[in-house]
């Protein structure tokens, strides 16, 4: 034990991403994706708890969505109405830009099958990275239809920065369907 890090901490819980339309999410992500829908609330509280909890304004309202993803991933999605809410997504290269990855069998396949989803933008065709720590790793981003970018990859095990280090990535074993309903 190195007595670095949280006390306590056993797991992530979940990621977040704020969306736009969270009908129009969950109906993505539920059934383009795949995940499955856990719950959804609304969060109106009354006073200043939104700024005192979540840093927004305080007249700030949230709908809510909790989906699986997966054996191992929770995706809270946040609809806010906010009078100060920028409405613009940040792009990768932004401060607090990001994607979501998304571990598949067969980067080509999955590409070919976003392709043909209305309003998905494949960026691209998948590329295999050949040197470096992560050669082996196919990959190829696309964006959902309110432009989220989440990205598709296959990272072998056994990828060269593993001779370096015993850290080791979680690898994916079988596909969602066979973890559905499961805890």
């Amino acid at each position: 034990m190195t007595g670095r890090g949280i006390p306590g901490a056993v797991a992530v819980h979940h990621v977040a991403y704020t969306v736009p339309d969270l009908d129009q999410a969950v109906e993505f992500f539920t059934e383009v994706i795949g995940a499955e829908l856990a719950y959804t609330l609304v969060q109106d509280a009354a006073g200043d708890w939104m700024t005192r909890k979540l840093d927004v304004d305080a007249t700030a309202t949230a709908r809510i969505a909790m989906l699986r993803l997966g054996p191992v991933t929770n995706l809270e999605l946040f609809e806010y109405a906010a009078p100060d809410q920028r409405r613009q997504l940040p792009r990768n290269s932004d401060w607090g830009g990001h994607h979501l990855a998304i571990h598949v069998a067969d980067v080509d396949a999955a590409a070919e099958y976003l392709r043909a989803q209305p309003g998905v933008r494949v960026l691209g065709d998948p590329e295999t990275i050949t040197d470096g720590p992560i050669a082996g790793d196919r990959w190829v981003y696309f964006a959902t239809p309110w432009g989220m970018q989440l990205e598709l990859i296959n990272l072998p095990a056994g990828a060269p920065f593993e001779q370096q280090t015993e850290v080791r990535l979680y690898q994916p074993e079988g596909s969602w369907s066979d973890h559905r309903g499961a805890s």
